[in-house]
């Protein structure tokens, strides 16, 4: 069941995430870009970052990705090797799996992973000689790189200039591949300026502290080992000059870099915050981070009052910013959150109220006195007399009684006698036997073999489905001895009394008729008619006598059935209280999973969540049923009988509930809103004054505000948190002219000791906002702090990590 509730959930947020961003407008990159990623542990990256920049830029189409690699698994450092050579071939350029276009824009360039003869002490430097070495490789990688840059050249019409290329580097610290950086973001470079004026760079470290759990040692050594060449590619007076560009004629030309920083910016990202604590997605955070990051500092202006007005992002300003006097460039970090329509729990919470009001219609009990609810259960003396004398016999076979042999007995000596002296006379018990045995005994039979139980339980589930309004709760209350006057077991017991009094009355009556004398009945006497008086008695004795013992047979064969239906009342009060309890429990559970969702949505606020949707769900349900009628719920077309679900179990009623409130309910144009209009209205549910639970719209624009700051928190962590150097600024991504943007833009605003900018986008599926922290260095980072005793340990024992010499690397810190 709670399964079926979490894919019910799932299901609805996805299908509303897909539709509510197609009204969403896009944002536009100004120059072209591209993604480079070094390594076979960057390459789970791809495909995220792809469809994050396809579903924001609206000229995502001419984005390019290119990823270097083994061909190998994502797997730990010390598994590439020769022994685990990739499948494919080797120094070419492929295309990436997906769709047609995926696969003109994605290419990906295997290299040679570490000569045979190499271990893992030596993995990143015989890696590094390798690069040099295979001269065959070198130059695929430069046809590889040169037909990137062709491609770009095939979308210039979606930029709005070619002047210049922005060029992400993305690696993750600790791959063996990331010990050419250097070689294969300045041969990207050098032939990228072939074709545009200028090449901006940046470099994406990637930290996944998670992936350490077992090959921590290593894995650390390598991660600060590259972090340590990254100090050195990122110093003022950084060099480099190798000959990378090989002709087909197998001529080299040497690429140079004259001193200073290699990369534009250094950003160092992690899955765990400054906090300390993982982030819940993984490194699908620093993916939304790496993408709004490029948007923001190649973005498209498309409406200039909005971006003059917004504080736009200046990379000259924040480079600066972040540079301390003596020239030393910090390093960057990042916070990503979204706010969106909180959907599952929207879901949940909808069918938890449509499901609650389907049950306060169904405790509804009819207005209605016992003479009705008697014979709603089809136990009024009328149905229940027909009922008994179905089981009796007619009175026919007492008319054959009168065949019967007789004792040679005078009339003059009968009418002396009482009824009951004549009838041993005449028949001596024969008239007993014979109403014993084809009466009294019939009737016996026949009610044995009645199911009256089932009977009644079929009668009962018959008339639930009428429109009457009578359902499980009715039939549970009704049936409840404890109900009083009001319940139908009091009104049986009632005729049952009746009966019983009227059946003793019936036969004290018949005793003492029997002590009458025989002259003294009037039937026809003629004198001196000895055997027409005796015949004519008989036919009057069977006629009186037998027909009252027969009328009595059927007051007790009634009473017989009224007591059988009192037990059995009982134990449908047993049956159908259970069924109650069985919807009183779903709806506790429908009620603990829309909490839950509620508690721990982390995307979003929760408040008012249950209050809002209980009046929205309520509203819907009245004004169907104005055009309906009250039954609509409980017809065909939506739940149906409750008692039959009920059959199959309470999942079976949860499917059904499922079924209707997505088809039904949650497609209906109460709940067709955007974030801001979905928002604003639970801001402003009316509700009863004293529940605290429930946020003004100051309050939950305050709140919303506080959980986007939380949750943006920077993805690294730091010694200190307020270190020397620290400068930030924070952006929303979402509609300027929006009340939560207007109100996020101008709270704090004295206090603030941030820049704060609005990247101004119409949209109606959430907001989002990107914290940027800059100013840190290599020493103030727990990871490198942490890693740099494995580090030294390493190369104490033999350890060789860098493919130029360690003379040239900035001292450990």
């Amino acid at each position: 069941m709670d399964q079926l509730l979490e894919r019910f959930a799932a299901n609805y947020a996805a299908d509303q995430d897909q539709l509510s961003g197609k009204g969403d407008d896009q944002s536009s990159i100004h120059y072209p870009a591209v993604f480079l990623f070094i390594g076979d542990k960057s390459a789970g990256a791809i495909e995220p970052m792809m469809s994050i920049n396809h579903k924001k830029w609206d000229n995502s189409a001419g984005v390019m990705y290119f990823h270097v690699g083994t061909g190998a698994p994502d797997r730990n450092v010390s598994g590439i090797g020769a022994s685990e050579q990739p499948r494919s071939k080797v120094g070419a350029a492929q295309s990436g799996p997906g769709t047609p276009d995926t696969e003109q824009r994605l290419s990906r360039f295997v290299m040679r992973s570490a000569p045979a003869e190499s271990d893992v002490k030596t993995l990143r430097k015989e890696l590094y000689q390798s690069f040099y070495r295979d001269e065959e490789q070198l130059y695929g990688l430069n046809r590889a790189l040169r037909q990137l840059s062709y491609d770009i050249a095939d979308y210039g019409r979606l930029y709005s200039s070619f002047d210049r290329i922005h060029l992400s580097v993305i690696t993750r610290v600790d791959d063996p591949l990331n010990v050419f950086i250097p070689e294969v973001s300045l041969l990207a470079q050098s032939i990228f300026s072939q074709s545009f004026k200028s090449v901006q760079m940046d470099l994406y470290v990637l930290i996944s502290e998670r992936d350490q759990m077992e090959a921590f040692g290593y894995g650390s050594s390598a991660g600060v080992a590259f972090l340590r060449e990254v100090e050195l590619m990122q110093s003022p007076d950084y060099s480099f000059s190798a000959k990378l560009h090989v002709t087909e004629d197998g001529l080299s030309i040497p690429v140079t870099h004259q001193p200073a920083p290699l990369f534009d910016l250094a950003y160092v990202l992690s899955d765990k915050n400054e906090r300390g604590i993982s982030a819940q997605g993984g490194m699908q955070g620093n993916y939304e981070i790496i993408c709004h990051l490029s948007l923001l500092k190649n973005r498209k202006q498309k409406d200039s009052h909005y971006d003059m007005n917004t504080g736009g992002y200046n990379n000259t300003s924040f480079k600066n910013n972040i540079m301390t006097e003596s020239g030393r460039q910090g390093y960057v970090s990042a916070g990503f959150s979204r706010v969106k329509r909180p959907n599952e729990s929207i879901a949940l919470a909808v069918l938890y109220h449509f499901y609650s009001g389907l049950l306060q219609r169904m405790k509804r009990l009819p207005d209605w006195g016992m003479k009705e609810k008697v014979s709603f259960f089809g136990l009024d003396p009328a149905s229940v007399s027909e009922r008994a004398a179905k089981l009796v016999p007619d009175s026919g076979k007492i008319a054959e009684m009168t065949g019967m042999m007789t004792h040679p007995v005078s009339y003059g000596s009968l009418k002396r006698m009482t009824l009951h002296e004549a009838e041993e006379a005449l028949f001596a018990g024969g008239c007993e036997a014979y109403f014993q045995s084809n009466y009294v005994q019939e009737s016996m039979h026949k009610l044995q073999r009645l199911e009256a139980g089932d009977e009644l339980r079929a009668w009962i589930r018959g008339r639930i489905g009428e429109p009457s309004g009578v359902g499980i709760f009715a039939v549970a209350d009704w049936t409840d001895e404890k109900s009083g006057t009001g319940s139908i077991i009091e009104a049986v017991q009632s005729r049952i009394r009746d009966l019983a009094g009227h059946l003793d009355s019936e036969r004290s009556q018949l005793a003492v008729y029997y002590e009458e004398r025989v002259e003294e009945q009037p039937f026809t006497k003629r004198p001196l008619m000895e055997k027409h008086n005796v015949r004519s008695f008989i036919r009057y004795f069977f006629e009186t006598v037998y027909q009252r013992k027969l009328e009595i047979l059927l007051i007790e064969t009634e009473l017989k059935l009224y007591r059988r239906y009192e037990a059995e009342l009982v134990r449908i009060h047993e049956e159908y209280k259970h069924q109650a309890s069985e919807l009183i429990n779903l709806q506790d559970t429908l009620l603990g999973a829309a909490r839950a969702s509620i508690c721990t949505a982390d995307d979003y606020i929760g408040q008012n969540i249950m209050e809002y949707y209980g009046v929205v769900t309520e509203e819907w349900m009245r004004e169907l049923e104005s055009r309906r009628g009250e039954g609509v719920f409980f017809e065909e077309r939506f739940m149906g009988n409750f008692t039959e679900l009920l059959d199959h179990g309470r999942t079976r009623i949860l499917e059904r509930l499922v079924e209707v409130c997505r088809k039904e309910l949650l497609e209906a144009e109460a709940l067709d809103q955007t974030f801001e209009e979905e928002l604003l209205n639970r801001a402003n549910v009316t509700t009863d004054y004293n529940n605290r639970q429930v946020l003004s719209k100051e309050e939950l624009f305050k709140k919303l505000y506080r959980t986007l700051e939380d949750h943006a928190v920077i993805n690294v962590r730091l010694l200190e948190y307020t270190q020397e150097h620290r400068y930030e600024e924070k952006y929303f991504f979402g509609d300027a002219e929006s009340e939560f943007i207007r109100y996020a833009s101008s709270a704090d605003e004295t206090s603030r000791i941030y820049k704060l900018g609005v990247v101004h986008e119409k949209r109606s599926s959430g907001v989002e906002k990107l914290n940027i922290m800059g100013g840190f260095h290599l020493e103030d980072l727990m990871y490198y702090r942490n890693g740099r005793v494995y580090y030294e340990t390493y190369v104490q024992n033999g350890y060789e990590f860098h493919g130029i010499e360690a003379g040239r690397l900035p001292e450990l810190r």
